[in-house]
């Protein structure tokens, strides 16, 4: 074993002595717990050792959908480790990127702290904004000075595509590209549908459904609802009230094939009902 190899061993014993028996004093010594952990994990852990920041990606986003899903559920203890799983990836990028030396945690701070100070100069500075559509709007003028050349510089790919829309509609709204009024918006919404209607080719009818999703998304702009939230929930709504008519169902002794549509609707009002 050369010397070098003999530093980073004992280097490393020493670090998993330190997550072993923690002296946590506070919240730095908790923070730089975590760090060593990883650093351990990829050092000595043959899955955790073949992970690249690319082979994370996908692991990242799941942990993501899976706090939101304990922040709908109102279940604490569950977001508390959540969190956590979120926090050791966002730990796992940064430590990659040092093994890569191509920035550090510092680094990572250091511009999160710089960014958003200079885009709160009405928090840091002396600029004048009282409302949340001012704040918003100097956000995306301080981003272009930044260097962006297109508003829509920056809008993930990697969004869900409610979600991408939602976000790709308030940006340009914020320069007043927009609808004046709701109502303008659920006229549009109108002739979207009958376009729908007199598609007649598979290509027009999935442009023109496109077209009318686009245009769901802009009127919850303006009934100020998130279309994220309010499809996830809905979503959830329905799973709750079909594990109500399917329990009917599998506690009747009956196969599916015998039910009726009408009786499926029963079933499905009765749901409705329990759950209200």
């Amino acid at each position: 074993m050369t010397d070098q190899s003999k530093t980073m061993t004992q280097s490393i014993e020493s670090l998993k002595a330190s997550i072993l028996n923690p002296e946590c004093r506070d919240l730095s010594d908790r923070f730089r717990r975590v760090v060593n952990l990883v650093k351990v994990l990829r050092s000595e852990c043959p899955w955790d050792r073949k992970q690249t920041k690319e082979s994370l990606a996908h692991l990242l986003l799941e942990e993501s959908y899976e706090l939101i899903h304990a922040i709908d559920e109102g279940d604490e203890s569950e977001l508390k480790k959540e969190l956590g799983d979120l926090f050791l990836h966002i730990c796992f990028q940064v430590v990659l990127a040092e093994e890569a030396k191509s920035f550090k945690f510092e680094e990572v701070f250091d511009a999160l702290c710089e960014k958003l100070i200079s885009r709160h100069p009405h928090v840091f500075g002396k600029t004048v904004a009282e409302t949340e559509q001012a704040v918003l709007k100097n956000w995306e003028t301080l981003k272009m000075k930044e260097g962006r050349k297109s508003l829509l510089d920056g809008v993930p790919k990697a969004m869900s595509e409610l979600l991408r829309a939602y976000r790709v509609q308030k940006k340009v709204a914020g320069v007043g590209f927009d609808w004046k009024t709701g109502d303008e918006v659920l006229e549009k919404l109108a002739e979207e549908i009958a376009e729908l209607k007199d598609a007649a080719t598979s290509e027009e009818r999935e442009e023109e459904f496109g077209d009318l999703l686009f245009t769901i998304v802009n009127y919850s702009r303006f009934i100020g609802v998130n279309p994220e939230d309010s499809l996830r929930k809905a979503t959830g709504k329905f799973m709750s009230r079909f594990a109500v008519l399917e329990h009917e169902v599998q506690a009747s002794g009956r196969p599916w094939e015998e039910y009726s549509s009408a009786d499926l609707d029963k079933l499905w009002n009765k749901a409705k009902n329990a759950d209200r």
